[in-house]
């Protein structure tokens, strides 16, 4: 079956080249296609582990880095464009001139998952956890599935799967940019006939510079469901009740979910009784954690698994990686270690606040990095505010040569302090600095929680030696 963008969704062998292979979603997808029978190439001007390793095992490692248009054939039948690539790209100019079919990744995605159906799990926040959750119990009541999930989930040996025999897909649903020419957010081309949405919190303010600009591409993605769609949805989240009451949209079937409120601890496991009598067990740790969990089981039901199937399946999901993922747990001294892909201010909030509360009577310390163009840009910096006060002492971490790179203004230790609004905070501008400072810490009964999308420079703390 061929669509209108002129991609084969029976998996004809088709050539396929990545611009701007090495990226986290495209080296999947790169990956996935290869694996599938296509002949895949691919470019990038900075190539990175683990993509570089991976592409080079599969043989799709570029054998120089560079954009070289002498890459780009009339032969191929796709170009598929990263947001890593810019407008002028030569091989994208070139592409063009050709008359080639350049896509997004996501606009490919759902080309190649046109004729199933389509669960896609956006919001401001949780998304990968929500999406790994709902994969993990998929996996587990071996429930084969298509998917694009943004982090690296044990039983699974990549971040994309596609196959021409399954029915059914499961989307992580981003709200950036789709690509360099295609100024849509990637979930708006999906049009899910299932979806879940978090939560409305700004971000990204490079693409999205005020909240109502921010919130106008959350109302597009709720008007661009098919008819008599299924909304799951967090019922605590005011600008997401704002956004799904503007669609005016009667014919969505709402599904909404909420933190648990009948939660026990002991012993590091957390049991959840729901309404329905269900019953759910875990060792993740946090309320936006058990939040994120009512969603996906909510989610699961939407799609037909029964409660008690999640309740079961779900009790060995540990957590996708970099999503709240243990480092250090070591009991003797109750020091535990926590890293989070936390960076935006509702993100970092709840980490924050959700370690807290488990464990009320520890020491916390939190440090966090700032790395987006967001949260080093002065004018969204003051969105932090708050965000680290539910620990007992909190470092915040920037490097100045990321912020020239970004060819942003350069910020002071002052800035940043008057922003967070915490008069005792510790701002690094050298991650050697930031070393000391957690190595300082006491460790007993004390636990540590580093949230950043860049890992403060990619060197692991506490130091291996």
């Amino acid at each position: 079956m061929e669509t209108a963008a002129g991609f084969s969704t029976d998996f004809r062998i088709m050539r396929i080249h990545f611009i701007a292979i090495g990226g986290a979603a495209m080296h999947n997808l790169a990956l996935a296609l290869h694996d599938a029978g296509h002949l895949v190439t691919g470019s990038d001007d900075d190539i990175r582990n683990p993509s570089k390793q991976r592409l080079a095992e599969a043989g799709l490692l570029p054998e120089a880095l560079g954009w070289h248009a002498s890459r780009i054939t009339p032969d191929i039948d796709v170009v598929i464009l990263g947001m890593h690539a810019r407008a002028d790209n030569p091989e994208l100019t070139t592409a063009l001139s050709l008359g080639l079919n350049v896509q997004s990744y996501p606009e490919f995605l759902f080309h190649a998952t046109a004729d199933k159906h389509r669960v896609v799990v956006g919001g401001s926040h949780g998304k990968t956890t929500i999406t790994s959750m709902v994969l993990h119990v998929l996996h587990a009541l071996r429930r084969p599935t298509d998917f694009m999930v943004g982090a690296q989930l044990d039983g699974f040996d990549r971040m994309v799967g596609l196959s021409a025999d399954n029915d059914l897909v499961v989307l992580e649903g981003d709200e950036y940019l789709s690509s360099p020419l295609d100024r849509r957010s990637k979930f708006l081309w999906y049009k899910p006939q299932t979806a879940l949405l978090t939560g409305i919190a700004w971000d990204h303010i490079n693409v999205f510079p005020t909240e109502k600009d921010y919130t106008a591409t959350f109302d597009a993605f709720v008007q661009s469901l098919p008819e008599a769609a299924t909304l799951v949805h967090c019922e605590e989240d005011s600008l997401l009740g704002q956004t799904i009451a503007r669609a005016g949209r009667p014919d969505l079937h709402l599904i909404p979910y909420a933190t648990p409120k009948d939660v026990a601890a002991t012993d590091g496991i957390t049991a959840i009784r729901w309404p329905d009598g269900g019953e759910t067990t875990t060792g993740l740790k946090g309320t936006h954690n058990l939040q994120n969990l009512s969603g996906a089981r909510a989610l699961c039901g939407a799609i037909g698994l029964s409660p008690a199937d999640f309740d079961s399946a779900i009790s060995t999901f540990s957590g996708a990686a970099r999503r709240l993922e243990l480092v250090v747990d070591d009991p003797a001294a109750a020091w535990t270690v926590y890293r989070d892909f936390a960076h935006a201010p509702s993100k970092v909030r709840a980490t924050t606040a959700g370690i807290r509360d488990a464990f009320a009577k520890r020491r916390l310390v939190a440090a966090f990095e700032l790395h987006t163009f967001s949260s080093l840009n002065p004018d969204f910096l003051p969105t932090y505010a708050g965000a680290l006060n539910a620990a007992n002492a909190a470092a915040v971490y920037y490097d100045p040569s990321v912020v020239a790179a970004k060819r942003l203004p350069p910020l002071s230790p002052d800035q940043v302090r008057e922003a967070f609004q915490r008069p005792d905070l510790e701002v690094f501008t050298v991650r050697e600095d930031l070393v000391a400072f957690l190595n300082a810490q006491p460790r007993e009964d004390a636990v540590v929680v580093l949230m950043s999308s860049g890992w403060f420079g990619g060197a692991v703390w506490p130091e291996s030696s």
